[in-house]
């Protein structure tokens, strides 16, 4: 297999492998709202002190599968930093890229057996659950944009410089620092609207914090997309190239689909099938406006990368 099919194979595996995480992403949202993450009571990894639960309950088998399917993303990722290390040559962006992939998969992990054990799961209420919530959807976000930058550079994106780019760099992470802090109050909001699913956003003496919280999501949303919607025009004017002018366009489209979903969610009282959507769309944004900084920052290779495969096939010819 030549050396240019087999860094072909792994760019679609990594793609593969960054939709997959999404799904499970969106399974474990399902989870949250289902009010099912107790469905193993406080055991991890095992479910119910066994490791295949025996006449489960429907709490118990969306966990378990929750967790069986994390598993295997777990294991995708595993093989996704081997290949890259047997395809890609040193200092390559992809072996980086795998890397991180690798130590937030392993922090994700750990995040949600954290939840589980402490019990941070099902109708606990505490502030500390919030903020455990926050974590886990920062790293979730790192994660997919690890793996998303993984794919990227394995399918020819350049390297992304990020030092001396002016303008262009703070319009490029700007919107991507926004939207990780809206993603973390959609977060505590989607956790409100399970535990306390009421008509009113609480303002008053005498709610619980997450009510009172509802109201910021929407009001920073509107802003963080106003605010990254105008940086993606910008840089499709500062960076002009194909890829980023088609990534520029995807964002400040998806943005747009974004708010109206909220509007729906929200009129809808959050009812769990639009909570999956309008996480699907936030991952989308998020994963749009990180190759969108990765277009716009990319800069040229110093040297053509020669695959590890390709040089155990010189190296015995030049003896």
């Amino acid at each position: 297999m030549s050396s240019d099919s087999a860094q072909n194979r792994f760019a679609r595996y990594a793609w593969i492998v960054l939709a997959y995480n999404v799904a499970v992403v969106l399974w474990g949202a399902f989870v949250r709202a289902s009010g099912a993450g107790a469905g193993c009571g406080r055991h991890w990894p095992r479910c119910n002190g066994v490791v295949i639960p025996r006449s489960p309950s429907a709490e118990t088998l969306i966990e378990f599968t929750h967790r069986a399917t994390s598993g295997i993303a777990f294991l995708a990722v595993v093989a996704l930093l081997w290949m890259a290390f047997r395809r890609f040559p040193r200092s390559h962006a992809v072996r980086t890229g795998a890397v991180w992939s690798m130590v937030l998969m392993i922090t994700e992990a750990g995040v949600g057996a954290g939840l589980v054990l402490l019990n941070y799961v099902a109708g606990n209420t505490s502030p500390w659950r919030a903020a455990w919530m926050a974590v886990h959807l920062t790293n979730t976000f790192l994660l997919l944009a690890a793996l998303a930058l993984t794919a990227w550079w394995a399918s020819g994106g350049r390297p992304v410089r990020v030092r001396r780019q002016g303008l262009a760099g703070f319009l490029a992470l700007a919107p991507i620092a926004l939207v990780l802090l809206v993603g973390v109050t959609g977060a505590v909001t989607a956790l409100g609207d399970t535990l306390f699913p009421k008509t009113r956003v609480g303002l008053s003496a005498g709610v619980h914090f997450l009510e009172r919280l509802r109201i910021v999501h929407p009001v920073l949303a509107i802003a963080t997309a106003g605010f990254a919607i105008f940086a993606a025009s910008r840089l499709r004017a500062l960076r002009p190239g194909r890829r980023t002018a088609r990534l520029a366009s995807m964002t400040s489209m998806l943005l747009v689909i974004q708010l109206l979903v909220g509007v729906f969610n929200v009129a809808l009282l959050a009812p769990i099938g639009m909570q999956i959507i309008h996480l699907l769309v936030a991952d989308a944004v998020w994963l749009a406006l990180v190759l969108l900084a990765a277009s716009a920052l990319g800069v040229e290779a110093e040297a053509p990368a020669v695959s590890v495969d390709a040089q155990r096939r010189i190296e015995p010819a030049a003896v």
